[in-house]
């Protein structure tokens, strides 16, 4: 697997080592998106189709590199506000490093801005259908002709990449930024049989650090290939520019991370 690992310390948490992330401290930019820090080093021309009918009254969107060859998979799955533009970003500069993405729409095109909103409408989420529309979503891949396939998820949508993992459904990994709420036991995770990326903060107010510990273990134990990344100083959804905890530089190098994880085991 090519990783280059990045600067940072050794810690011991549960006799487990971790490596706690440090990025570069230079001085980061104010940013109103993550497209300037998820721009693609390959930058192929891309061609995007909004309102993709994959799933019963569902409207995805997806993307695809313009020129025509094999290109692996990635579903897409959004916040707990819906398939929002910045998600629409960064499945476009996906696409441009070579894979065609379709962003999910586990929400049935509501689309919240508070998380208030937020939370009122999770009440009412049946996990059941949103498991059958994330296979519908690889359905839908498998057919434009990619040959492997990964989930890619953040907050709400990083536990639903690890439901999606762990529902009998063939991958060929997974990621998961901040999932709180995931499983995290062998029995449950058990159904894994490819590679998983996992990333975090410390100072997470939704995620204790005993349920990410209780992942890794759980996927050590069962002979899971795992990198799971912790940032210090970061709280809940810090990869979100629309978000209080945005912390631009920890993005910008678990987006990196992503796409070398990505990149060693689609292609």
């Amino acid at each position: 697997m090519k990783y280059i690992v990045p600067v940072g310390v050794l810690v011991v948490l549960g006799g487990i080592t971790w490596w706690l992330v440090q990025p570069p401290k230079a001085q980061a930019p104010m940013l109103e998106s993550n497209v300037e820090l998820m721009e693609s080093a390959k930058s192929l021309e891309i061609q995007t189709e909004d309102a993709v009918a994959y799933f019963t009254d569902a409207k995805g969107f997806y993307a695809e590199p313009k020129e025509a060859g094999v290109y692996p998979g990635v579903v897409m799955i959004h916040e707990n506000r819906g398939l929002r533009p910045e998600i629409k970003q960064a499945a476009e500069e996906l696409a441009k490093e070579g894979y065609r993405v379709l962003a999910v729409d586990l929400y049935k095109g509501t689309v919240m801005e508070t998380q208030d909103e937020a939370r009122a409408y999770r009440e009412k989420y049946n996990q059941t259908e949103g498991l059958a529309n994330m296979q519908a979503a690889v359905t839908y891949l498998e057919n434009k002709g990619a040959e492997k396939i990964a989930s890619l998820g953040w907050c709400f949508g990083g536990r639903q990449s690890v439901e999606l993992a762990i529902s009998g459904t063939p991958l060929d990994a997974t990621v998961v930024y901040y999932g709180g709420g995931m499983a995290t036991t062998t029995d449950k995770l058990a159904a894994i049989k490819w590679p998983v990326l996992g990333v975090f903060g410390d100072q997470d107010q939704v995620i204790p650090l005993s349920e990410v510990e209780a992942f890794k273990t759980s996927l050590n134990q069962l002979g899971v290939q795992n990198e799971i990344y912790i940032y210090p100083g970061v709280g809940h959804a810090f990869a979100n520019p629309s978000n209080p905890n945005f912390a631009p530089e920890p993005t910008a190098d678990a987006w990196q991370k992503t796409l070398a994880f990505l990149e060693a085991n689609l292609k």
